[in-house]
């Protein structure tokens, strides 16, 4: 399968793609500039800080395109445009996102490998729900109704990660580079945010575009895994049916595509890391044909039944944080 890939073309760079990409999203952000500027005093800027939630978000997808060699044509050039892009216009840490990705790249839901499904607020495995204590516990029982409200401190989260990672005592190339971009970053968004505007004003227009950042990131990326099969530490399996079986594709066509950067080719973009965004609705035919082949399950579903997917998952592995000596029924008179 991957010499017919080559083959047909589908990992040749579309330079001409990324560059009109980019020529819209700065288009986009000149227009909040001046509505920013137009706007004034009034409650409608909150109107401009979710329209920026959603233009850091469609960044983040070109720096992740670049991280992964999609867009240049050398690495190191890639590696520069997404730390630009990841450091200097969203304000997440390139070198923390990279280290993190790769890593689930490599094992995608496998147990002990993938940071993705490490514990933190939300568990993603029943043996982590268990554990769960405290304030941690009341949000693991009900983790799955959560999850898309607790998405609105994601944006938030991923500022806080960056500087935590980047003053962290661990090795990190490019660190002083990296803090320079964040520096200049809040300081040319964040000023003009609470020098115009009233205090009350400034704070919630921070607060929506963090929120609507957050969820959009997660509602682009909870998708993709969320709910699909968990490997176990020591499971054996090749790279195509580890890749296949633990990645679900978001169907839509074009549309999708724009909305989640690509992330809806979600086998497609595991088994080939490095092709760009424009090929991955052809080189889907060919791995479906190859499943087939395979007898290995593809698994492609609408982007609202994935989320009804996912909130099911997160519940019912939250079921592992109740209380094993809690009996239902008195649960229920409890509440009575």
């Amino acid at each position: 399968m991957s010499q017919v890939v080559r083959e047909s073309g589908l990992l040749r760079r579309t330079p001409w793609f990324y560059a009109m990409v980019g020529m819209l999203i700065a288009l986009a952000f000149a227009g909040c500039v001046a509505g920013f500027i137009l706007l004034g005093d009034s409650w409608f800027q909150l109107l401009i800080a979710a329209a920026l939630g959603i233009l850091f978000t469609q960044v983040a997808f070109l720096s992740h395109e670049a991280a992964h060699r999609q867009i240049l044509t050398s690495g190191p050039a890639n590696d520069r445009l997404a730390r630009i892009l990841g450091n200097g216009v969203v304000g997440m840490s390139y070198s923390w996102w990279a280290t993190k990705h790769t890593r689930h790249h490599a094992n995608p839901n496998r147990v002990g490998k993938d940071p993705d499904i490490e514990i933190d607020t939300i568990s993603f495995l029943d043996e982590d729900a268990a554990t769960a204590r405290g304030v941690r516990r009341f949000i693991t029982r009900r983790q799955g109704w959560l999850f898309f409200p607790l998405l609105t401190l994601e944006g938030l989260n991923l500022h806080f990660i960056a500087f935590k990672h980047l003053f962290s005592r661990e090795p990190v190339k490019g660190r002083w580079i990296e803090l320079g971009m964040l520096a200049i970053r809040f300081g040319i968004i964040w000023t003009p945010v609470f020098v115009f505007l009233p205090l009350g004003m400034a704070f919630a227009f921070l607060g929506v575009q963090l929120a609507v950042f957050g969820v959009y990131m997660g509602a682009s990326f909870a998708p993709n895994h969320k709910g699909m099969p968990v490997i176990a530490k020591d499971a054996k399996l090749d790279f195509f049916s580890k890749q296949v079986r633990t990645s679900r594709n978001v169907g839509g066509g074009w549309w999708a595509t724009w909305l989640m950067g690509g992330l809806n080719y979600q086998i497609e973009h595991h088994l080939f890391p490095n092709m760009p965004r424009p090929h991955l609705a052809r080189a889907r035919q060919i791995v479906i044909e190859q499943c087939r082949t395979l007898d290995v399950p593809y698994t492609e579903t609408t982007l609202w039944r994935s989320y009804g997917i996912v909130i099911a998952y997160l519940n019912r592995v939250g079921l592992a944080a109740r209380d094993p000596f809690d009996c239902p029924m008195a649960a229920t008179y409890r509440r009575v």
